[in-house]
């Protein structure tokens, strides 16, 4: 399998490497960053498992998460990707980043460049988000994308809220 590769004015989007995992490790032991994903900061097994799992999701499904480097530094800054892993309400878009990076419009950048690919190469009609209440950051970059509240769910024995937009409303922005 070929990577996928995507870039943005300011970021690279690739394919996980092993030199990666310091920088992922770090961000995956930030109690800030995994406030609303885990709930606390991931043991270095588990932040292991998680990066290799990105891996893994591209050779199942044809798709997955990118690591997010930073074009003018080459620094790791965060996970931007489409997942649909077993047992998941749907084809989402999610993204993460280093504390370092939040506030720089990367997750936007990031996440934008990640649904055009998700509705023009993967001809996909349909993208979700799945974003804790609390969490007004990426609520924020969810309507900034054009996503729009659709419903909750339970995920992970979490409540979340479930943003979503179609390839028409999508297209209709650009």
């Amino acid at each position: 399998m070929d990577e996928v590769r995507l870039e943005t004015d300011r970021l690279i989007l690739r394919w996980f490497r092993e030199d990666d995992f310091p920088a992922y490790l770090s961000m995956a032991q930030d109690p800030e960053v995994m406030k609303f994903l885990t709930g606390a900061p991931q043991p270095e097994t588990e932040a292991w498992k998680a990066m290799a799992a990105h891996i893994g999701h591209w050779y199942f499904r044809g798709y997955g998460v990118w690591a997010v480097e930073e074009k003018s530094t080459g620094k790791l800054v965060g996970r931007i990707g489409l997942m649909n892993p077993a047992g998941w309400p749907g084809f989402e878009c999610g993204w993460t980043l280093a504390r370092e990076s939040w506030g720089k419009g990367y997750a936007t950048e990031g996440a934008q460049r990640a649904l055009e690919y998700a509705f023009t190469e993967l001809d996909r009609d349909h993208v979700i988000s799945l974003i804790a209440p609390a969490n007004i950051n990426s609520i924020k970059v969810a309507e900034r994308l054009g996503e729009k509240v659709e419903g909750e769910t339970e995920l992970l024995g979490k409540q979340v809220l479930i943003y979503g937009i179609s390839r028409d409303e999508w297209k209709a922005r650009h």
